[in-house]
Order: structure tokens, then sequence, then C-alpha cells
């Protein structure tokens, strides 16, 4: 909803709005500040609505809904993912949106190498987009968005000692501890490098991983630290210049990509991304009896079912019982 803003007028109330570059006013019946704003909301709909409905394109609507997402990070992701989406889409009304223009996008996207997440990812948004005009009555109905079928998750993941040879070939003191703390923590990169020290509890034992403002809509957890995450925190803090436990020259650190790739290079590991940390770790703690359960809970998921899906094939202890029961050779020998 753009801003609308109620006032006073000839001893009543009046809603008045910007469109474009002149000032709209209309005078409300209301009697009561309470009884104004409400009707303000319907008096504004009701004189634009046809307007917005003839006039909005998908750009229009793409950036109204990046801007309602305010500082959430979906809103960061959008002004990347839109130069593409909107390149394609943009001067489309939404009524005017077909599954042959989905598909031709898809088609276009996978010729440019991009892959099949990137592209499920970009008209995800597309589809959030019109889920948002919906909501906010710009249509009143959304267009069917046709994108590819998620990708099955990547099967690559470390080994221990893996992860070891990964932190000994990083040779920026803040990358190496980083992975550290990725794999240890199972945690996001977005998660490990907003940590500060004041979440980092050495009398208890713990790093909390969440924001107290909880900007992000990705979970996080609130995790126990290992003897050898608490030892490499401990040389960290010893010599820290600011509240970021991954800092360098004097500052947080925003990204490490880079120095990462160098570190995989060095150590003679290939097709491994920062992600394909977390998701070791959590192939880690399945493949050594840890219910998946309290896996869910250390990968911060909100639902069991998300981790069951993923990593429930790790675990094939898991469903030896069920296996038993289909063994029909002990049915045989009892004869």
């Amino acid at each position: 909803m753009p801003d609308i803003s109620i006032g006073r007028f000839r001893g009543g109330y009046c809603v008045f709005w910007r469109e474009g570059g002149t000032r709209r006013r209309h005078q409300l019946k209301a009697r009561s500040r309470a009884e104004a704003e409400p009707e303000a909301i319907d008096v504004y709909r009701s004189k634009t609505l046809n307007q917005r409905r003839e006039k909005s394109t998908v750009a229009d609507i793409w950036e109204a809904y990046r801007l309602d997402l305010g500082d959430k990070p979906t809103a960061k992701t959008m002004r990347y993912t839109g130069k593409a989406v909107l390149a394609h889409f943009g001067k489309y009304r939404p009524d005017q949106i077909t599954t042959a223009l989905c598909h031709r996008y898809a088609e276009k996207r996978m010729s440019q190498d991009k892959s099949q997440g990137t592209v499920h990812t970009e008209l995800g948004h597309l589809r959030s987009t019109m889920t948002f005009a919906v909501k906010e009555r710009i249509i009143d109905r959304a267009p069917e968005i046709e994108r590819p079928a998620k990708p099955t998750p990547k099967e690559r993941y470390l080994e221990k000692e893996d992860v070891a040879a990964l932190i000994d070939a990083a040779l920026a003191p803040h990358i190496a501890l980083a992975i550290h703390l990725l794999f240890a923590t199972a945690g996001r990169v977005g998660a490990i490098l907003d940590l500060t020290w004041d979440r980092v509890d050495f009398q208890r034992g713990v790093i909390n991983l969440r924001l107290d403002d909880a900007k992000t809509r990705k979970g996080r957890a609130i995790v126990p630290m290992n003897s050898g995450v608490r030892a490499a925190l401990q040389t960290a803090h010893d010599a820290a210049l600011t509240d970021y436990v991954v800092e360098y020259a004097g500052g947080p650190v925003k990204n490490i990509r880079k120095g990462f790739v160098a570190a995989c290079r060095r150590a003679e590991l290939d097709n491994v991304t920062l992600h394909t940390i977390r998701h070791s770790s959590a192939v880690a703690m399945v493949s050594n009896g840890v219910p998946l359960e309290k896996v869910a809970q250390y990968l911060g998921h909100s639902n069991v079912a998300i981790t069951y899906q993923t990593y429930a094939r790790f675990a094939p202890e898991h469903l030896k019982d069920a296996a038993e029961i289909l063994d029909f050779v002990q049915i045989r020998n009892a004869r």
C-alpha cells in the first residue's frame, strides 16, 4: 500500500496521497479518526484501482513489492534476480503473462548456462510478486507462473578430514575461522558473518546464531560449542579488534567467497560451495546416529519434515526395523 495520509478538512476528515507529481485529496464521511482509517483505504483503492489495473506492469509491481519487503533479505536478492526477470517480463501486464512466456524465459536462461535452481528461484520471485499484487488488489487473480522443478539437493559433502584440510589451506585467519564455524555450527554463511562476541557465551559453552530483530527469514539456532571451535574462538577473541567474530583489517567481513574458493583450490577439493559445509555438517551428524529431530534443531529448521526429506537417506539405521518386517526368509526358516 503506497503512503496515504489522513487529515482534517472542513470540520471532518480527508484522505490524501500523491499520484505522480499531483496531490490527490478526498473528503471522508467518517466523524472520528478510528472510522477514517479504514474508510481512507477503501477510498484510495476505489479511486486508483481501475487505473492501476490498466497501467501496472510487472516492473511496476515488482518494485512495489520489493519496497514493501523493506530490509528483508528477499528484497536485496530481488535486486539481482530482477535484472533478468524484468528484462523478459517487465513490460508486460500480469494478465499478459502466459505459460509459453514462462517457458521461453526458462529456456533462455538455461541457454545462458544458468542452473535449474537459479531459474526456479527467479520465477519464484515473480510468482511471489503476483501474489503480492492480488493481496494489494492490483489484480484479481495471479497468472500461472510455470517454473522448472526445484532441483534435488546436492549430494556433494565433505568428510571431517576434508574440512580439516580446507581449514589448513585457508591462508587468512578469518577465512579459516569462518570455515571452522560453518562446520561446527552448521550455520549459513550469513549467520557466521553476522555473529558478534556478545552472542558467544564461553561460560555456558554456546553460540547464538540468532538475531534479536529476526530480520532474516532463514532459521538460525543456538548451538553448543565443541572443544575444537572453543579453542579457535578463544584465540580469535584474544586478538579481536571489533565486535564481530569474523573480522578483517579492523572491520566486519561481508564476503568470504574469494578466500574460500582459493582454500578449496589449495586443498584440491572440487565442486565445493559454502553451503556444502552446512550440508556436510548435517550429513556428519545423521550418519553418526544423531536423531533427525536433534539435527533439525541444530540446523534451525522450523519444520522437521524438511530435515527428514533431505537427510533421512543418510541414516539407513533409521529404517532398519522396517527392513526386518520385510524379511520373508525368517518366515521360511521358521516353517
